[in-house]
């Protein structure tokens, strides 16, 4: 205000500030004091933190001369509706705050009253608290895979706007104060401005509850940062609760996820690895399917159609453990997560499923044919054949339902391939030597190996066909071979990667190996700042994220 000096104000907000709470924004306060012994002769005899809900901090003070007034710093908004002259000093507080925001400021509105006086607006501090580093290139990469960012602040329009804009989010920010009211359902148009809008202003902790309801409402999955006690029923609320580094045991006990080094760059691993699990969990539960299928329509209509017991109790005990031991190995394997939010999709999982559930009992009736018609085998030993057959064309089955495209697109984990060849050398070995099974012999026992990777090769044509059928997704030549298509539909792209010198790699991606030709790419920025980028694309597919954006172009940093 005009008749107070810049040293008062900061004077008054260091009172209004304690050292001892470690709060960042009292630090920077304290440390905005020409000399520390300026705030000798001031006894704080009272003092009131800062809560999410007040939005302001507030201290009783007795000078040298014994005369006691209160100090009170905070949201700029929240300090003006504490003077009495609110419309006199709106208009020059309001000013202030988007002139310091415009030059990526924040503000704290610091007022005092003397003895049982009312509230005075004293003036406006600015604060310099930039976002994180990490903060943009973080947010750019949850776009890309699909994530829509918006920031829920306490800080003014201004400054929110201004934040948003550093950190790559758009400056549709809404109000919080104009939501309507929280405890009541929301119209179609407020729900709507929420679900579209790029952040919130002037947020309370009730907002954030009431912001994640409407969004679920709307059919979103909703995931939450927070670190106080006030967030713990918005953390609660929301599908995946995260609380930040240094969050209170009340925020940490309300989330899913808690983050224990500084910054959000963290989430984008974890959405990273949330898809991996569900990429794994679908070939789990098509390879499940698959076998489960395969078993019993064999086991049924041989006994049904041939009067014959294909496998004994003891083969079906053995098979389900040897199938356990390997089917645990795919909760380590390779995978590639999809730039976008993943959903269960039954119709896909059971058609496939069915389809290599199918074709298993065909090529096990054909072995079964074989060994009873044509080589004349007796019925002891044919069993022991057919158990041997079930074995290895089911872990077989594992490398088919684990990719989209042919089995060998994505190299298994060696974890997987160590224990499929482990639990099938096992079973190879009963069978053979007739462990609770007469003898199949090393000849019969490389027939059936032979015919069952025959029929394995023959499946994942099948498989490949029936993805088509069930989930005609329209791809591009590149997108389906991991390297870019031309502008006019044709595969001339790989070409065109191959001699483009913007194109590089890196070496510390081997689950995923992806080549990057963006400038813009989050991926591509990450690997040259930490310099393990390679030029050339080494036969790599492309990067996903540049291969949905703008014309490739070299990366400089």
């Amino acid at each position: 205000m005009p008749d107070i000096t810049a040293a008062e104000v900061i004077l008054a907000g260091a009172l209004a500030s304690r050292a001892d709470n470690d709060d960042p924004i009292d630090l920077a306060v304290l440390g905005g004091l020409d000399e520390e012994k300026d705030l000798h002769g001031y006894t704080v005899t009272h003092f009131q933190p800062f809560d999410p809900v007040h939005k302001r901090t507030e201290a009783t003070v007795t000078d040298s001369q014994g005369t006691t007034f209160k100090v009170s710093k905070g949201a700029p908004q929240v300090i003006l509706a504490l003077v009495e002259d609110t419309a006199t000093n709106k208009p020059a507080v309001d000013t202030a705050v988007n002139d310091f925001a415009a030059r990526g400021f924040r503000s704290l509105g610091v007022a005092r009253a003397d003895g049982d006086s009312d509230w005075r607006f004293l003036g406006v501090l600015p604060l310099f608290d930039p976002p994180r580093e990490d903060a943009k290139t973080t947010i750019a990469t949850a776009k890309a895979m699909g994530v829509s960012v918006k920031m829920v602040t306490g800080d003014a329009i201004a400054i929110a706007k201004e934040t948003a804009g550093k950190v790559g989010l758009g400056t549709n920010i809404l109000d919080a104060a104009g939501l309507g009211e929280v405890k009541k359902k929301e119209t179609t148009a407020v729900a709507e401005s929420i679900e579209t809008a790029d952040g919130f202003a002037q947020v309370f902790p009730e907002h954030k509850y009431h912001i994640i309801d409407v969004l679920q409402q709307r059919g979103h999955i909703v995931g939450m940062t927070g670190d106080g006690v006030n967030d713990a029923p918005a953390l609660k609320k929301a599908d995946c609760g995260i609380a930040v580094s240094g969050a209170t045991d009340a925020a940490r006990a309300a989330a899913a996820i808690v983050l224990l080094t500084p910054g959000l760059s963290v989430i984008i691993d974890a959405i990273k690895e949330s898809r991996r699990i569900f990429q794994r969990m679908n070939s789990y539960a098509m390879y499940r399917i698959a076998e489960t299928l395969r078993v019993l329509l064999f086991v049924t209509l041989a006994i049904l159609a041939f009067n014959f017991y294909p496998v004994t109790a003891i083969m079906i005990v053995m098979l389900a453990l040897l199938n356990d031991g390997a089917i645990l190995s795919i909760a380590y394997d390779n995978v590639r997560y999809k730039m976008k939010p993943e959903a269960w999709n039954m119709r896909l999982v059971l058609g496939i499923a069915t389809v290599l559930g199918v074709v298993g009992p065909i090529a096990a009736f054909g072995l079964f044919y074989l060994g009873d018609r044509v080589f004349d085998l007796g019925r002891p030993q044919l069993q022991t054949m057919m158990y041997l057959m079930l074995s290895v064309a089911g872990h077989l089955t594992i490398f088919l339902t684990r990719t989209r495209g042919p089995f060998w697109s994505i190299r298994p984990a060696r974890i997987l391939l160590l224990a499929v060849l482990g639990t099938q050398a096992i079973a190879t070995l009963i069978a053979v030597y007739g462990l609770f099974m007469t003898p199949l012999g090393w000849g019969w026992a490389a027939f059936v190996w032979g015919y069952a990777l025959t029929w394995a090769l023959a499946s994942d044509r099948i498989k490949l066909l029936a993805y088509r059928i069930l989930d005609p997704t329209p791809k591009s030549a590149g997108q389906e071979t991991g390297t870019p298509a031309a502008a006019d539909g044709s595969t001339s792209g790989k070409v065109a990667a191959t001699s483009n010198p913007a194109a590089f790699h890196a070496d510390t991606d081997p689950g995923d190996p992806v080549y990057h030709d963006n400038a813009d790419c989050p991926y591509g920025i990450e690997i040259k700042d930490n310099h393990n980028d390679h030029p050339g694309t080494d036969h790599r597919r492309h990067c996903d994220w540049c291969a949905h954006h703008d014309q490739p172009t070299a990366v400089q940093r």
